[in-house]
């Protein structure tokens, strides 16, 4: 069954509705300045909130070590997903610290960067159009793609069957295709869910 990750929560409504509707992982954004940065605070708040079924992920962008691994260790988060320039060593590094599952996000133009994120020693990548841009990128590049994946970047109700179908992804990962206003939508959100559960 396709995984589903549902990104960028950042209220207790948005944790009520997840926690009704279930996907598999939510993500907390811990990088300054952008829309949906949530605090360290906050989200550990909210992971008490949390159906423990659901895995909370950490997404980052060139944060410190031990900033990463104090959220794994104190429990706000159970996954980290990178989105920087972070390279083997980092996680080498984090997973001597912790030894939790790390997502590495790619994002792909060409088969060059598919070739680059294939033999990158994460235990997940995530692949993407760019951050944040709700675009999708050319799926048929991923054809022969043989490690687990998130698949993102400009998913929703209306396309994530047909991603689904064309990559086989482990995962998808979607955001901006959930939202209306910026804001989680629970009707998009149940939409998305109900769609990829059809086809897994």
């Amino acid at each position: 069954m396709t995984k589903i990750k549902i990104c960028g929560l950042r209220s207790e409504e948005d944790i009520s509705r997840v926690n009704e509707l279930k996907p598999d992982y939510i993500g907390f954004v811990f990088v300054k300045g952008r829309r949906r940065y949530i605090s360290p605070r906050d989200a550990d708040l909210l992971r008490t909130k949390l159906d423990e079924k659901i895995q909370s992920v950490g997404v980052f962008v060139d944060a410190p070590i031990k900033e990463v691994a104090g959220l794994l260790e104190k429990g706000t988060v159970q996954m980290i997903q990178l989105h920087g320039c972070e390279d083997e060593d980092y996680v080498k590094r984090l997973k001597q610290l912790c030894d939790r599952p790390v997502i590495k996000a790619f994002v792909i133009r060409t088969s060059a960067d598919v070739e680059k994120a294939r033999t990158f020693p994460a235990d997940y990548l995530l692949l993407d159009s760019g951050q944040g841009t709700g675009e999708t990128f050319d799926w048929s590049l991923l054809k022969g793609m043989n490690r687990p994946f998130f698949l993102a970047g400009g998913l929703n109700p209306d396309n994530v069957i047909r991603a689904i179908s064309d990559v086989h992804p482990y995962g998808v990962d979607v955001s901006s295709g959930v939202e209306t206003d910026g804001r989680k939508d629970y009707d998009k959100m149940k939409a998305f869910i109900e769609m990829v559960r059809s086809k897994s």
